[in-house]
């Protein structure tokens, strides 16, 4: 299940960044319950990271490992263990705008359980494309203030 989302915020690529970098800041806009590194890395490709969210109802426990970074433009990331789904993949742009930035969040989320799981999927994806406007829209609000 593939997922995108743009919008544009009225601020620097550089005011936006920490917000997708630093767990503390990563709580202040994304419904996470817990994140924290989990290698001796903190930042940069190849950094490891585990995170707790609850959604749907349940408790999704994952982790995760940064495949691109470039700073001010792009951070991705994939599951490599968790519960719940089959694969999990996340990737934000920023991309410098007259107006401020233009900010797009991609995600992909691979269900289990073959076509009883791509049904499930057609689902969660009204629960997760809701979820992901809700998501930007806090981020704008935090990094135009």
């Amino acid at each position: 299940m593939k997922i995108q989302k743009t919008i544009k915020i009225a601020a620097p690529a550089g005011k936006i960044w920490p917000f997708l970098v630093e767990p503390r800041n990563i709580l202040k806009w994304c419904p996470v319950e817990i994140i924290r590194c989990t290698s001796e890395q903190h930042s940069g490709l190849n950094t490891r990271f585990y995170f707790e969210e609850k959604a749907i109802g349940r408790l999704f426990m994952m982790n995760f490992v940064v495949t691109e970074w470039v700073v001010n433009e792009c951070v991705a990331f994939k599951m490599t263990s968790g519960n719940i789904v089959k694969g999990y993949e996340q990737r934000y742009t920023i991309q410098s705008i007259p107006s401020g930035s233009q900010f797009t969040c991609f995600e992909d989320i691979k269900m289990p359980f073959g076509v009883i799981g791509r049904a499930a999927g057609l689902l969660r994806r009204f629960v997760s494309e809701g979820r992901l406007v809700r998501m930007l829209g806090k981020l704008r609000v935090i990094a135009e203030a």
